[in-house]
């Protein structure tokens, strides 16, 4: 008999009550944006309910209005940078050897080699095991077993590159740590959900909603990190403790409720680090190593020395990221990090102590503003599109059907609440493109209920009760209406998948719009549709 049971009805209405509630913030978007603004900085909050749901949905760059910019890495320079960095250790190892290689002289050369010119050529050999004893190995899956370093001889001449697996290695690493300092960079600006994501190896896809051009944008990328090295007085577990002067208390980065108070004076800065870089500890354990310019180094080795057994704060943006105990003088300008870190920590911590400075330049490929007048006229033509659409199928569908169309279109009108219910929930970004999936999902909604009203039309025919045509007429189309869907739904995972920017927007609405739509279908017409038959009991139904 055409029944459903309690407990599905309390189900259903279940899911469509929620759907709606996490929905409706988006009908108050200004007060509830403001109200979410003000609890993100800890603020007094007002003009929204602590007890309602408060997740919108967030507005892209063509319909907020905002800059977009495509740079290009230039990770050349990286290589050049590693090599110049090179030559004070290859010197002191070769002057420490000047007995059998004789003079050694730095040579021009192609920026990403370092040449060394030696007084006694016949010690060529000796030379080169010598600066190959410097070489490290490479930090990534896909460089294990092999070393950063090519050593070979021209002559006389000493020549030093990074090996292939390395370059690789340094061009996945300088993607990553332009990406964390853009990232860093723009976070501080307070822009709503900035899309900055990789685009193949070495371009970097950046749009923020709200920023007033392209240019303002390229400043903000452009600004330095605040990176400190700080000497460590005590550590606290007090949130309420007041520096004292020349004294800064600040919160760690990792671990919470730990805070650091800190000679306000730095021993060094950013400024003066020169490289940083996952490697491994004479232990084989993950480790970080770095590098001060002259300076710096001078300056770090005199601290170092007259405080072995005392912590040493790095900070960067007001945060400590770690606090090393000095273990022995540091001399030369470089030193090593070590703990209990993963490959991945590793690595991540030399991205964090590098986010001081962009570690290469960046081309601009592409660059565009939008304004927010352009935006506004975007929702507005998104809006009228799906009112219109909306209008169009309400009709067909209740001239076509009667009361089933009736039915179908309140579960129509459910279905687009529930399609922003889940883009709230999951705190998707709803672009030009987006809206253009809603109102195809529009369209498309009334599909499932066209392929149930007229299979029971056509169990009418075979003078059947009404009843029972109603229930054959949903169980003989649910093949059908799910088997359409399915091949809908892989489409818009595939688009999701392979797609980026627009392309994924238009797939997150269709697909969540499916779901939504084979929802409403499938149960709530259907529980309309028994609702109002167990009520008027027709002895004949018209569809």
């Amino acid at each position: 008999m055409l029944q459903i049971e309690l407990w599905k009805r309390i189900l259903i209405w279940g899911a469509v009550v929620l759907g709606l509630l996490l929905a409706a913030p988006n009908l108050f978007y200004g007060k509830v944006e403001r109200y979410n603004d003000a609890v993100a900085a800890g603020q007094p909050a007002e003009g929204w309910s602590d007890y309602l749901p408060s997740g919108l949905v967030n507005l892209g760059l063509d319909l907020r209005g905002g800059a977009h910019l495509l740079a290009e890495v230039k990770v050349e320079e990286v290589y050049a940078t590693r090599m110049k960095g090179l030559w004070p250790d290859v010197r002191t190892r070769l002057r420490d050897a000047r007995d059998t290689v004789g003079t050694i002289r730095l040579q021009q050369g192609p920026e990403d080699e370092l040449r060394v010119k030696i007084g006694n050529a016949d010690a060529i050999d000796e030379a080169v095991r010598i600066v190959r004893e410097i070489a490290r190995p490479v930090t990534s899956l896909t460089g294990a077993g092999q070393t950063d370093l090519v050593v070979s001889a021209q002559g006389d001449v000493v020549i030093v590159q990074l090996s292939e697996a390395e370059r690789l290695s340094t061009d996945d690493r300088t993607v990553r740590q332009s990406l964390e300092i853009i990232r860093r960079r723009i976070d501080e600006v307070g822009t709503r959900e900035p899309t900055i994501q990789r685009q193949g190896a070495d371009r970097i896809l950046i749009q923020v909603p709200g920023v007033g051009s392209a240019e303002e944008l390229k400043a903000i990328i452009g600004t330095t990190a605040q990176l400190t090295f700080q000497p460590v007085i005590r550590r606290t577990t007090d949130d309420q403790t007041v520096a004292r002067p020349g004294e800064a208390v600040l919160p760690a980065l990792d671990d919470a409720g730990q805070f650091y108070v800190l000679e306000d004076t730095p021993v060094v800065t950013g400024e003066e680090l020169v490289d940083a870089e996952p490697s491994f500890d004479q232990n084989g354990r993950p480790a970080v190593s770095f590098r001060f310019n002259p300076g710096g180094a001078r300056k770090f080795g005199d601290y170092t020395a007259n405080n072995i057994g005392n912590p040493f704060a790095i900070v960067l943006d007001n945060e400590v990221i770690s606090a090393p105990v000095i273990q022995s003088h540091i001399a030369g300008g470089s030193g090593i990090i070590t703990g209990n870190f993963t490959v991945e920590e590793s690595t991540n911590l030399a991205v964090l102590l590098r986010a001081g400075a962009l570690p290469a330049g960046l081309d601009f490929l592409e660059e565009r503003t939008i304004g927010p007048e352009l935006g506004a006229d975007s929702i507005q033509a998104g809006k009228i599109a799906c009112i219109v659409a909306g209008a169009a199928v309400l009709l067909f569908m209740f001239a076509s059907y009667g009361l089933f169309g009736l039915f179908a279109n309140i579960a129509l009108v459910l279905n687009v609440g529930l399609i922003f219910g889940l883009l709230s929930l999951v705190g998707a970004t709803l672009t030009l493109p987006g809206i253009a999936g809603i109102v195809l999902t529009i369209g498309m909604a009334v599909d499932a209920n066209v392929l149930v009203f007229e299979r029971i039309r056509e169990e009418l025919k075979t003078a059947k009760g009404p009843a029972r045509a109603i229930e054959l007429g949903y169980e003989r189309a649910l093949s059908a209406i799910v088997d359409a869907n399915i091949t809908t739904f892989i489409i818009a995972l595939i688009l999701f998948v392979l797609g980026s920017g627009p392309v994924r927007g238009f797939s997150v609405t269709l697909g969540i719009g499916i779901i939504t739509s084979v929802f409403t279908a499938i149960w709530v017409t259907r529980l309309l549709i028994v609702t109002w038959f167990d009520r008027a009991r027709p002895k004949t139904i018209e569809v």
